[in-house]
């Protein structure tokens, strides 16, 4: 059996454009092209097709996904290990939302918070090996350090900061407001002073970080809840602090 391009973008939730954009990377070659020039998919091009889907929504860049799909050639062990994480990534994301709902629950109430209760599955330590591989192992341990010496308020009142800088770019995004206007560069210019807090971004980091709030798909969520576009405000406004401050 074998369906269309558009069949299959349809099903996927995605688009024939980006089907044929992973054709053109050499990432999912259509099964076959018909006379009319359509393109078809069948099975292993699906199962293949989920496999990058999956490695998207874990954050992989597509040159990163061409090498895994490349040194994983046993497709059932790949789905294993696929799974696997997204069990784990469900089990987590299950902690939050009943953190939150008891954060919610007890604040309606007047009760007193547990800040066990409140952080239950925000662990910061799961993404050690992404930062050591990122930035080197001594940038993971001296922000490991750094978050550990905090206490529970001033943990919440991190997080909360970055909430709020997040809101202001969305809320210039949704005004329609240029990266190198004075507004967006102020709000840039908190955000660089609250990563600052716990590292010295140079020029090179702060435009390569700024660029993975686009090509990370967990880190442009993070912004576009706020309002969609925003992370490609913040990436730009990045670099233009970048080129004038650093």
């Amino acid at each position: 059996m074998e369906w269309s391009i558009q069949e299959i973008a349809r099903k996927a939730g995605t688009t024939s454009r980006t089907l044929r954009h992973y054709g053109e990377l050499g990432l999912l070659e259509p099964s076959r092209i018909g006379a009319n020039g359509y393109r078809y998919y069948d099975q292993a091009a699906l199962v293949r097709l989920q496999r990058i889907l999956l490695l998207r929504e874990l954050g992989l860049s597509l040159p990163a996904i061409a090498e895994v799909l490349e040194g994983q050639r046993d497709t059932s062990a790949a789905l294993r290990t696929h799974l696997a994480l997204l069990e784990r990534e469900r089990e987590r994301i299950g902690r939050q939302i009943e953190a939150v709902r008891t954060t919610l629950h007890k604040t309606e109430r007047g009760e007193e918070l547990m800040a066990e209760e409140m952080f239950d599955g925000f662990d910061h330590t799961q993404y050690e090996a992404e930062v050591t591989e990122r930035w080197g192992r001594d940038a993971y341990e001296q922000g490991d350090r750094w978050w550990r010496s905090l206490d529970d308020a001033e943990k919440k009142a991190f997080m909360d900061e970055q909430t709020g800088i997040a809101r202001d770019f969305a809320a210039a995004a949704a005004r329609g407001l240029a990266p190198d206007s004075d507004e967006v560069q102020a709000i840039t210019r908190r955000h660089h002073a609250w990563l600052s807090t716990t590292t010295t971004p140079t020029k090179e980091y702060f435009v390569g970080l700024g660029q993975m709030y686009v090509d990370d798909p967990r880190f442009t969520k993070n912004y576009d809840r706020h309002g969609e576009g925003t992370a490609v405000l913040v990436r730009d406004a990045m670099a233009v602090y970048a080129e004038r401050n650093l």
